[in-house]
Parts: structure tokens; sequence; C-alpha cells
């Protein structure tokens, strides 16, 4: 029987639109300090991540929990002035803001709380007044995009309202996310939505990460509901973001495309599509440990990478990973405790030399468990990055070539190929280039990462 060759091609000559931003993340670094030397500021930073979303930041002692970025931890007193700076406290955000712009991101600013898993809850009750909350949230935005209260005068250009909020139903005895009904936070989204698109006409304003993009087993008409409000106060959303947890890279790519559809058909169809929170989970029971065990290895990796690139192609607008945030078990980046580089770093490490060429060009696989994406930049450099993913523990080994077209012959004396796989940290690895065929004399295990550069 004659062995299947896995076969990819790239055409350089073919450009298409640009890379996207597949490659930013939720929280960033932390910063050293002088009598705790441990950090990931040089190592974050070296990746380049185009944006960092600051939700469950909150959780985070080493960003300044618990007063940093929620609202009830900048405005904590809810029967102050909203006016008056005095009633705001902003040292901690503006330290954690300040660090990432260093680290060359753009915040994504969550309007809200952090999620409480606990019995009591302290940042996701309901604001006791919703025009007060919307109010409250405007003059962060002037702090932070402007110079309110000795502002910072940021680029923030994307600001979500609230998180999850469709996580547990109204029934529910211990709510995670939002404290209220769906319908009080169809009343504070779009009271909120309409204040600041009001104030800050060019910002990107939108939301609301939910948990269930289109059907919730926990409120099955959540959804409908909530873009009938849209619909009938006349919102027009910039964004629309959303959550997804999947072992299976085509669950995900086939959500992606549900999403834009129904955004499309059902009167948002200039509103962009975010996908804020992803990652490898198998489930959150049984399964929960071994899925952290994954996050942080060439599984988690490889499957990291295989989203990335999938999603590169799919009617999707921005693509955020949870968690980059420093000590988290879900941040499969850096180690939680020594912020070693973990299998996962050298995907986004990948994805940057694609993002730096800026243009993506054609290329195209012929298996499900392979994506790959090739890039281009107007000074005639190239790269082409491939992941390779399957869920199945069982060893699997294939073989792959690759047609590579358009290249110049600088191209070719130049072509270095890199590889990830569970031995390999994006190390050179030895390949022929028979005329345009790029071939190798070995095998690729099934969680696979590759870089080719010229």
């Amino acid at each position: 029987m004659t062995e299947h060759t896995t076969a990819l091609s790239v055409d350089f000559s073919r450009k298409l639109s640009r890379i996207k931003p597949m490659n930013a993340g939720n929280n960033g670094p932390k910063t050293p300090r002088a009598d705790q030397t441990c950090g990931n500021f040089d190592t974050f930073r070296m990746l380049k991540i185009p944006y960092a979303r600051l939700h469950d930041a909150n959780l985070c002692v080493s960003y300044g929990a618990p007063h940093v970025v929620d609202i009830r931890a900048i405005f904590r007193d809810f029967d102050a002035d909203p006016d008056d700076p005095a009633s705001y406290d902003f040292t901690m955000t503006d330290i954690y803001l300040k660090a990432l712009v260093r680290a060359g991101t753009e915040p994504f600013f969550r309007l809200g709380g952090s999620i409480e898993h606990n019995q009591k809850k302290w940042f996701t009750a309901v604001p006791p007044d919703f025009r007060k909350f919307a109010v409250i949230c405007e003059h962060i935005i002037r702090h932070c995009t402007g110079d309110w209260a000795d502002g910072l005068g940021l680029k923030i250009t994307y600001w979500e309202i609230w998180n999850e909020p469709d996580l547990d139903a109204d029934s529910a005895a211990n709510k995670r996310c939002w404290q209220g009904t769906a319908a009080e936070f169809r009343e504070l989204f779009c009271l909120t939505f309409k204040h600041l698109k009001k104030c800050f006409p060019d910002l990107k304003i939108g939301g609301p990460a939910t948990a269930f993009p289109l059907r919730n087993p926990n409120s099955p008409g959540w959804k409908s509901r909530f873009f009938a409000e849209l619909a009938r106060r006349d919102i027009r959303l910039d964004f629309y973001s959303f959550h997804l947890y999947t072992s299976e890279p085509a669950m995900l790519f086939r959500l992606v495309r549900e999403v834009r559809a129904y955004l499309d058909s059902h009167g948002q169809p200039q509103a962009e599509s975010i996908l804020n929170e992803w990652n490898y989970v198998s489930d959150w029971s049984d399964q929960w440990v071994y899925s952290l065990t994954q996050e942080a290895g060439i599984k988690g990796a490889a499957f990291a990478l295989c989203v990335m690139l999938g999603c590169q192609k799919l009617p999707l607008d921005l693509l955020m990973y949870y968690d980059m945030r420093a000590g988290c078990g879900m941040n499969g980046l850096w180690h939680p405790v020594t912020f070693e580089l973990q299998k996962p770093y050298y995907s986004y490490f990948m994805f940057e030399k694609l993002a730096a060429l800026g243009t993506e060009v054609y290329s195209d696989s012929d298996s499900d468990e392979v994506q790959i994406v090739g890039a281009a930049a107007p000074d005639g450099r190239k790269a082409a990055v491939v992941g390779m993913f399957s869920n199945d523990d069982r060893p699997r080994m294939r073989r792959i070539e690759i047609k590579l077209l358009g290249l110049s012959d600088a191209n070719r004396g130049n072509l270095s190929v890199r590889l990830m796989d569970d031995r390999l940290d994006c190390f050179e690895v030895p390949f022929e280039l028979d005329g345009d065929v790029l071939k190798f004399p070995f095998k690729f295990k099934s969680c696979s990462g590759l870089l080719i550069q010229c």
C-alpha cells in the first residue's frame, strides 16, 4: 500500500488580504519587581501581541488585584459623584495599562467585572443605577484615552460591555458573571452602548462576550431576545464578542462561520466578529486537569497554532487566547511560577513571523488536520507556517510535501525551516527543495508546527 503524503501548497505570487490579529490574547506580562525579579515582560514583548483583553485582570495580584480594571475596583463607592475625579482609583489600572503599552500591545478594555466563582460576589453585582454606570464608564474612557483626571491619553480602540452575562440562567443559585436577569442585562447594555457611542463615536463599542454565542442550554432564548432588543433600539454594534472552549478546531471553525452568518442575517452586518476567549478544553469536569496539562504542552501548542492559522482564512476579525494572565493555569505560554517558556509560546512566535510580513498569500492543504498560511512582505521576504493537530493521544506520524510557488532566486538561497514538536522548540531541520516542492527526510508527529522563512 502506498503511504499517503499530505500535500500543501503556497503561491506567494497570489496576494490576498492582510494577516489579521489572530495572535491576540487576554491580559499581559508580569513586570518584575526589584525584590521579586521573576517575570515575563521581555518574552511577552518579543511576541508583539497586537491586543490584550483585560478580562479577569482583577484576579491577578501581579497586576494589582483587587484594585485593577474592574468597574467596582476603580469606582469603589457607587454612591459617589461620577463627575468627581476623587471618586475613582486609577492607580493600579494605570500601571497595568502602561506596562501593556510598553510591551507594544494595545489594551482591549472590558467594562464590567471579573468572573466570581465564590458564593459571595463583589464585582459582578447589578449596578443599582444603569445610567450612572454608563457615566462611570464614560469617565474611565476619558481618563484612559484622554486627559480627564490626569489621563493617560492612550490608544484604546475596543471597549467591551460586560463579560458572559449569559453564562447562568436567571434562576441559577450561584451566578458567576452577571447577578441579575437577562432582561436587566439588556437594559444595562443598551443604555451603556448608546451613551458611550454618543460620547465616543470614533471608538469601537460592543460586547457582550457571550459564553454561548448561538445555542444557550441554560437560557434558550437569551440570544434571540438580545438581538431583538438591539433591533428595537436601533443599535448597530461595532463588534460582537463571544467565547468557545473545545478540543476540536473544526468545531471552533464551524462556530466562527455560524456567528458571522447570524450577525449578517440579524441586523448586524457591520459588526466585527471577535472570538475573545478560547483554548483547548476537553471538558470542565472529569477532563479539566487533563485539559490544563495539554494546554501547556505540545497538544495545546498544536491546537493553538491550527486555530490561529485556520481563523486567518475565516470571517473573523480578532482572535484572543485565554489566558495570558500571569500565574494562570490556563496560560499555556509561560509556566505559572517560573515563567519559563512552554510549547504554545512557539506557536505565537511562528504566527508573529506571518504578521510581521503583513500580507496573506494563497495557500491550501488537502487535510483537515493540517493548516497552512503563507505571507509576503513588499521587500520580497516570504514565510509560511504549518500547523498539524490531532486530538488522538496515540502516536501518529505523517509525511508532508509543500509546493512553494513564486519564490525568487534569493528566496531559494535563504530558505530555512524550523520545527516545533514534543522535542524541538522551533529548531532548524533538514529539507530538500526539489524544484518547487519542499520535501523532508523524516515523518512529522501528529501535533507539530513548521516555520518556513526566506
